[in-house]
């Protein structure tokens, strides 16, 4: 029996399915592949599509036994990458439906302020975000009330992947009479939460966590169903009792979790 060297993965007709082609390498790449063995070829190969973004969240995977027979192994062999994917949180199993690359899966402390770039690559995903919309103007009254007080604002949008999937909508007011230098600022390779934490020192921090269903608008920014339950939290940072920022983050829900561990203060 002859094991293929390198393997290449193709979208089949079936929608959201993937199917495993082999086909031989050449030259240095075979070199390389032949010092691996042949489950961990196979491991590689699925997880560098699924962590390319090649295979988005939601692909279905082939069968175990179609990826067997592609590589000319036991399908034991493909169960063990199989398992690892699993483990490693990169794909689901769903009874009597299949394998999917699973959505991201997020965990943030409610302490501390995260920067949605460095949450994603603790993930092992790449991390990009596009600004949706900006404009500098004078505060409306809600605005001024929300962020403590501010006559001109920055308001930008910002939307955040992992990979190639909508990972968290980013919706900001910045004081200009706290930080005038954001008026200039282009935002084009730091994000603006980002850019904030690095040159804008805080001293308190507000928290509002609640459950959000997703309008048609968010639905269509997350890529969600319109209903879909979102993890929505506020915050509100400021410095020696100066207005800095007020954001509203946006995910999906069921990809999104907060915790926080507490000790008395007699302990």
């Amino acid at each position: 029996m002859q094991h293929p060297e390198k393997s290449r993965i193709e979208k089949t007709g079936r929608k959201g399915g993937a199917a495993v082609r082999p086909r031989s390498a050449a030259g240095a790449n075979a070199g390389a592949s032949a010092k691996k063995s042949l489950h961990q070829q196979i491991l590689d190969d699925l997880r560098s599509r699924i962590l390319s973004g090649e295979w988005p969240p939601g692909t279905q995977l082939p069968f175990e036994q179609d990826i067997a027979r592609s590589y000319g192994c036991s399908r034991m062999t493909v169960n063990k990458a199989m398992t690892q994917l699993a483990g490693a949180g990169l794909i689901e199993r769903r009874r009597k439906a299949g394998t999917f690359v699973r959505r991201p899966q997020s965990h943030s402390v409610i302490v501390e302020i995260v920067d949605i770039g460095r949450e994603v690559a603790a993930l092992g995903l790449p991390h990009h975000f596009e600004i949706v919309s900006r404009e500098i103007r004078g505060a409306t009254a809600a605005e001024a009330e929300r962020l403590g007080a501010a006559a001109r604002v920055l308001s930008i949008q910002c939307r955040h992947f992992a990979a190639r999937q909508p990972f968290c909508f980013e919706e900001r007011l910045i004081s200009l009479d706290s930080v005038p230098e954001a008026e200039t600022a282009d935002f084009e390779a730091t994000s603006p939460g980002a850019w904030l934490v690095s040159r804008v020192p805080w001293s308190d921090v507000e928290y509002r966590i609640r459950a959000v269903a997703a309008d048609r608008e968010t639905a269509g920014r997350l890529l969600i169903a319109e209903g879909a339950p979102c993890l929505s939290i506020w915050r509100r940072t400021t410095s020696e009792g100066q207005p800095i920022t007020v954001v509203c983050l946006t995910y999906p829900g069921s990809d999104h979790e907060i915790s926080a561990s507490f000790s008395s203060a007699e302990g």
